[in-house]
């Protein structure tokens, strides 16, 4: 560990190793650092991601993929399946079920390869500042605390990003932004070769069920409840009910819980000499909570802002904001439309969403894309779907 770097980057994600690779694969001076001592453990996602959207960053290995999917099977509350293939369901995010442990631990090989230096059980507990701008952090490690100065801090340090609050930026959660999630990583079953998603107060109110093959006989399963529908309903008694109806030979072997924000966009991701990504800037699908490839594409974009903003000798907002401009332009984009969608959702109670499922009787899903669906099931059902009409214009 040095005195001075180029970038410090707080988390060891996939948005985190991303930036770090490519920042340092442009030149830059970048320390990466983990505050839990094993890179990818322990996991706290459903793990699926699209091929495409994986693709764009690194070549698939078997190494680290669990499973390849072969499409999607939604639920309504009554048991209604629609059934989306592979090439048609990219945005509820399959295509690969990933070894995150595994998976993770390769990005931050691949960034320390191209030069970065990775420390793990380095936790930041402040940032440095000097006349306002951010400087650098305050880190602990071993024991020991250390002041390590840098021209760009890259907080991508999960949903509670405290990088983020001590730089200024307002990452607060209110309930209704944020899923209670709990998943068992389950044995002994026959899970299939697609995702299942199970909609309904009974599973997960204002969130799902999912159900996500990790090889012929285990799977991840998990679910979300919005904040502002968890009342006194637990995650974890949900889905012990689920396994005792519909897997009861299943054996837990994994357990994780935590949350998930589904909040869409934060309204600032960058201040001076500082730069957030991945969930820290709420760039997770507010529909599917999925947030992988986004802090990937995120992260990448943030990197090239870094190499300018080295090349210029100016961190300053006004240079970092090409960041801002990138990501909201793309990935925020698509935020933007999924958050409208999962506002709506949440609403309908489980008949109207019985009355969804039904009304695609007759109508082939299986090569639709998402957008697709969703424009089959508005023309169907214009006044339960009608604060939507804004995506189909």
């Amino acid at each position: 560990m040095k005195n001075k770097y180029d970038v410090i980057i707080v988390g060891a994600g996939p948005g985190g190793s991303i930036t770090a690779k490519t920042a340092a694969s442009g030149g830059l001076d970048v320390l990466l650092i983990e505050k839990r001592q094993e890179i990818g453990d322990p996991v706290r996602c459903a793990e699926g991601v699209g091929k495409d959207a994986l693709k764009k960053h690194i070549e698939p290995d078997n190494k680290w993929i669990a499973s390849e999917i072969k499409g999607s099977k939604i639920f309504s509350p009554d048991g209604t399946e629609i059934k989306m293939s592979e090439d048609a369901s990219s945005g509820m995010k399959v295509g690969y079920v990933l070894e995150r442990k595994v998976f993770d631990r390769v990005l931050a090989q691949e960034a320390a390869m191209a030069g970065a230096e990775v420390m793990v059980k380095t936790r930041a507990t402040g940032l440095l500042r000097s006349n306002g701008k951010v400087t650098g952090i305050k880190a602990m490690y071993m024991g020991e605390t250390h002041n390590i100065n840098a021209d760009i801090v890259i907080g991508a340090d999960g949903i509670e990003s405290k990088v983020g609050r001590w730089g200024g930026i307002d990452t607060a959660l209110k309930p209704n932004d944020i899923e209670t999630g709990a998943q068992f990583l389950v044995s002994n079953i026959e899970p299939g070769d697609y995702n299942q998603f199970y909609l309904g107060d009974n599973y997960a109110p204002g969130g799902y069920l999912w159900v996500f093959p990790k090889g012929k006989h285990m799977a991840n399963v998990g679910l979300g409840i919005l904040g502002s529908k968890s009342g006194n309903v637990r995650a974890i008694s949900r889905l012990h009910r689920f396994l005792e109806t519909y897997m009861p030979k299943g054996k837990i072997v994994e357990m994780v819980v935590g949350g998930v924000p589904v909040s869409g966009p934060i309204k600032q991701t960058v201040a001076d000499g500082l730069i957030l990504v991945g969930d820290a800037a709420r760039q997770s699908d507010p529909l599917t909570g999925g947030g992988i490839t986004n802090a990937m594409d995120a992260g990448k974009m943030a990197a090239e802002v870094c190499i300018k903003a080295n090349e210029k000798g100016d961190y300053s907002v006004k240079t970092l904001k090409e960041y801002e401009d990138k990501w909201r332009s793309t990935i925020g984009k698509e935020l933007s439309k999924s958050l409208q969608v999962k506002n709506l959702l949440v609403k309908l109670n489980d008949e109207q969403l019985n009355q969804l499922a039904h009304s695609l009787d007759g109508i082939d899903t299986s090569k639709m894309e998402l957008p697709s669906l969703l424009f089959a099931l508005f023309k169907k059902n214009p006044k339960i779907l009608w604060e939507l009409k804004t995506l189909f214009v």
